[in-house]
């Protein structure tokens, strides 16, 4: 039956009338899948000179029907390939369109079309998410990696250190296309960069004081390098995580840093001892020399007075001699006799001596003042304004014991002068 055939699609078979009629619907497309079958397979029968099976007769080949069918099918097939061109680029990624395996163009974010593959082809870069590179463990501190951690230092001392490099993309053309490993390369560079500034400085800068300085300059050695090959990585934070010797010789360098750490306390001991001890030296060495000082200008002052006064008393000598020797006469025995407890009386008349007890008397004096005022009573009694010496008060003292003895005393004095 031919395509062509007017009653092509009428489905065999009785009205419920029972008459026949031809069916004007669509062809069923099964029914046309199964024509086709039979009327390929007639036309290999025919190349390979085989008979109809079955008697059945030789199937009519239309070619408009074949040559439609073929151009469906590659229409649907070019559609499914240019639709093979649309790619998404998230916002943290870039794309990159290769043509013939040449970089052409990068892509923003979005929804984007290229050439389909074998033409062009794209690769997808995050350029936002930062990337970890452990060196010296993997994981832990404790999973350590002794070929990358182990380091000698300035002064031929071996260290452990561990430390993390985190970077980021900045240009990803150069990462994908300048270097086959860029990881790879990242890591090679980390740990050249570590063992170039730890080899160049000492264990204890190393270990202690200088760990924040060792990461800055590493992380800008690698930049310079990482940027020297094109890489298009940028370092953002460089992290010591551990650094100390080996653990064969750990305990002896336990016990170094104790003894190190022993002797800067002593040291710090000694210094705060000086601290307070120096001072206090300075401050007494500066007293003395103020009381020497004090001491200088007042015996220059009583010198200078003693000489004034010898001066005025040389004047007052020369004009009255005997006068002058008995007033110095005088004061002089007054100021040995006020600072005396005891006073020795010789009487010539009778050749006997009369001996008073002045120092109880005196004490006894004193203790009846200090009982009337006690607030003066704390001063001596020769240092109180308005008390006589003690000569007067041995004197008043006599008048009160003995009236005779008074003017024993008073005939003395009149025959000495």
């Amino acid at each position: 039956m031919s395509l062509n055939d007017p009653q092509w699609g009428n489905r065999g078979g009785e009205s419920g009338g029972g008459g026949k009629g031809p069916n004007q619907g669509p062809p069923d497309l099964e029914e046309l899948w199964r024509d086709l079958n039979r009327r390929l397979s007639g036309v290999f029968d025919k190349k390979s000179g085989g008979s109809n099976g079955g008697g059945r007769p030789p199937v009519e080949f239309n070619p408009k029907f074949l040559g439609g069918g073929i151009g469906l099918l590659v229409g649907l097939v070019l559609a499914v390939w240019l639709a093979s061109g649309f790619y998404i680029v998230d916002a943290s990624q870039r794309g990159l369109v290769l043509r013939f395996g040449e970089y052409k163009e990068s892509t923003d974010p979005g929804l984007r079309w290229r050439l389909p593959y074998p033409i062009e082809s794209h690769e997808l870069v995050n350029i936002s998410g930062v990337r970890t590179l452990e060196v010296g463990y993997r994981g832990s501190e404790k999973n350590k990696v002794l070929k990358e951690a182990l380091m000698l230092t300035d002064d031929e001392n071996i260290i452990n250190i561990q430390f993390a490099v985190q970077y980021i993309l900045k240009d990803p053309v150069e990462y994908i296309f300048n270097n086959r490993s860029p990881d790879e390369s990242v890591m090679q560079v980390a740990e050249t960069a570590i063992r170039e500034i730890v080899g160049k400085n000492k264990m204890d800068f190393v270990l202690y004081e200088g760990r924040e300085q060792v990461a800055v300059t590493a992380s800008a050695l690698m930049q310079e390098i990482l940027d020297r090959y094109k890489t298009g990585i940028l370092i953002s934070k460089v992290t010591m995580q551990n650094a100390q010797p080996p653990e064969q010789v750990q305990a002896a360098f336990d016990d170094a840093v104790k003894a190190g750490q022993d002797r800067e306390r002593q040291k710090n001991e000694g210094q705060a001892y000086a601290n307070d001890v120096i001072p206090r030296a300075r401050g007494a060495a500066a007293r003395l020399m103020e009381e020497a000082e004090a001491y200088k200008q007042r015996l220059i002052a009583t010198a200078e007075g003693d000489a004034s006064r010898f001066k005025q008393i040389n004047t007052e000598y020369a004009k009255a001699p005997q006068v002058t020797r008995n007033r110095l006469y005088l004061e002089s025995m007054q100021q040995v006799y006020s600072n005396a407890s005891t006073v020795m009386l010789d009487t010539k008349g009778q050749g006997n001596l009369l001996y008073l007890p002045l120092d109880k008397l005196m004490q006894a004096a004193g203790a009846a003042v200090s009982a009337s005022d006690p607030v003066k009573s704390v001063e001596p009694m020769s240092s109180r304004p308005g008390t006589s010496a003690p000569g007067e008060v041995a004197s008043r003292l006599l008048d009160r014991v003995d009236p005779r003895s008074r003017d024993l005393m008073r005939s003395r004095d009149r025959e000495v002068r």
